[in-house]
């Protein structure tokens, strides 16, 4: 019986800790665009081996002007509990039923987002959102995005 139980209690603990979710997506690129004021322009491009890019253009840091010294362009990898829930945001938008454009373009100053997904077979998924509010799911998406800023470790590269 002892060895049964220490049995299972492996296989439990394995499981656990390769339990990383399948994704049928082999590049993930968000972008956020410029608005009249200090909206954060970046650009974040994800791969499936968890790698990613993130190119800080302006208001990433700081709301000064002035102040580009922290911009610039930032190599990481994404931690595996952040890309699972990345994994699971883009499972739940349903990509295939959505639109590929969200947006009032009659308003002025408001940015714009860029969802560009592309999947293992090649296929693509582009979405574009002026004014970031196009779904409940969208707008979860940006600040998931939003959060990875500062959520993850990021290398500078130049």
């Amino acid at each position: 019986m002892k060895y049964l139980l220490t049995l299972f209690t492996l296989l439990f603990l394995f499981s656990c800790s390769t339990n990383k979710m399948d994704t049928p997506y082999s590049k993930i690129e968000y972008s956020a665009g410029a608005c009249f004021g200090f909206c954060p322009i970046y650009k974040m491009t994800i791969s499936s081996d968890q790698t990613a890019v993130f190119e800080a253009k302006r208001f990433n840091f700081s709301r000064d002007t002035d102040s580009q010294e922290d911009e610039g362009t930032f190599t990481g990898k994404i931690g595996n509990d952040k890309y699972d829930e990345l994994i699971s945001i883009l499972n739940d938008l349903k990509l295939s039923k959505m639109k590929d454009h969200y947006g009032n373009r009659n308003v002025s100053d408001l940015p714009t987002s860029n969802l560009n997904i592309t999947y293992k077979d090649g296929k693509e998924k582009k979405i574009e959102d002026y004014g970031k509010h196009g779904t409940p799911e969208l707008q979860k998406l940006y600040q998931f995005f939003d959060a990875l800023k500062t959520n993850q470790t990021w290398t500078k590269i130049k």
